[in-house]
């Protein structure tokens, strides 16, 4: 993520390099200035990154990152901005925050933008209210119960809150969605916390997705299927179990177990 300071400094002081062109990705500018440079010794790019010195030093953080921080779809990480805010650090946290996740594959429709649940959580995540953020992003799921960005944005709350298991759930939701950015899964400061679990090594061999039971014996004690779903597809029966299972291990809220047994039997 790029800093307004660091840029505000870049103009100030080598800006008639076009320094702080390239420092914003404005790689363009970034020659002009010094093709400019060459020809007026310096004169016009002096006064030049002068002036975008003051208008970057002015400039609030939030444009700065509206400008050229933020992508649409995704909340930015705030994994090392933590700390600032009285919150404890988590395990192993990155020297440098990461650029907001994006995800080429992903599609917004007019209509997701729309969903207010998910504008009020992403607001709340920047704000560092995780639990309202979870709370707004588990509605935006009932609305839009296929949206990718939601699943990912979940699964970097619940990392940030410690709730690996529910965030795993999330990520393999999103994978099986169609989310294909796994070098974000590698890389997104949010995620530290599910990275450095024992099992996330097996998880990332399995294309990050959660194994399904191996074998499902009589012995096995899980909740009874609803007769009234009629599952006649093996797989399906066996995700609903999974479901089950894990609800009745507390790591799926009722509310939560609803919203995904309705995904799987839609």
């Amino acid at each position: 993520m790029r800093s307004k300071t660091a840029a505000g400094l870049f103009a100030l002081f080598l800006g008639w390099a076009g320094v702080h062109r390239f420092y914003l990705g404005q790689v363009g500018l970034g020659i002009l200035y010094v093709f400019l440079t060459i020809i007026s010794l310096g004169i016009v790019t002096g006064i030049m990154s002068l002036i975008d010195a003051i208008v970057l030093f002015s400039m609030t953080e939030e444009n700065f990152d509206l400008k050229y921080n933020s992508q649409q779809g995704m909340v930015p990480p705030i994994y090392n901005r933590r700390g600032q805010q009285g919150y404890p650090p988590m395990a192993q946290p990155r020297q440098r925050p990461q650029a907001p996740t994006t995800s080429r594959n992903i599609k917004t429709s007019s209509r997701e933008v729309q969903n207010p649940y998910k504008v009020n959580g992403i607001k709340k995540y920047k704000e560092f209210d995780l639990e309202g953020a979870i709370e707004d992003f588990v509605k935006g799921l009932e609305i839009h119960p296929r949206d990718i960005s939601l699943h990912f944005n979940l699964a970097c709350a619940y990392s940030l809150t410690e709730q690996v298991d529910k965030a795993y759930i999330h990520i393999d939701r999103a994978v099986s969605l169609g989310f294909n950015d796994f070098e974000k899964l590698k890389t997104h400061d949010d995620l530290a916390f599910v990275r450095i679990q024992d099992r996330f090594e097996e998880f990332q061999k399995n294309g990050y997705r959660l194994e399904m039971p191996a074998v499902i014996t009589e012995s096995t004690q899980t909740p009874e299927i609803p007769t009234e779903e009629h599952v006649q597809d093996d797989n399906l029966l066996a995700q609903l179990k999974r479901l089950a299972e894990l609800r009745d291990r507390g790591l799926l809220s009722e509310q939560e177990f609803m919203i995904e047994k309705r995904k799987l039997t839609r």
